[in-house]
């Protein structure tokens, strides 16, 4: 899981740093467009990164940044589904990635290894 969350964030920072490049080296519509939206991705891959540290060292606090990574890959991965050509295989891995780590991320054993607790049984009348 904290793999997952690792392999996301080094996407998106991928992304990000070749976004930058071409906004300073290439020749993009919008040079400053491309360059802050390559920053953009560097600073959003520290969402996941942070996360699948936390997880390995098996922090509480890691499993929301972990969760909003997800559900935020999850839009992403449809857009990409709908679009033409070489975007959808990238869909259906996104896809395919955030609902595995969201199905670990809900897994009792993993609750459990982070130190959370399950919901509360409420006392019968």
């Amino acid at each position: 899981m904290a793999g997952l969350n690792a392999l996301e964030g080094a996407a998106l920072a991928v992304g990000g740093v070749y976004m930058l490049v071409m906004g300073l080296l290439g020749r993009p519509d919008s040079p400053e467009q491309a360059e802050m939206g390559g920053l953009t991705l560097i600073v959003l891959a520290l969402i996941p990164l942070l996360a699948a540290r936390g997880l390995l060292l098996r922090r509480s606090w890691s499993r929301g940044p972990a969760l909003i990574t997800q559900l935020m890959a999850l839009p992403v991965a449809w857009t990409l589904l709908r679009s033409h050509g070489g975007l959808i295989p990238a869909g259906i891995v996104l896809a395919a990635v955030a609902l595995t780590a969201l199905v670990q991320l809900f897994r009792p054993v993993t609750r459990e290894a982070l130190g959370i607790r399950g919901p509360r049984a409420t006392p019968e009348a």
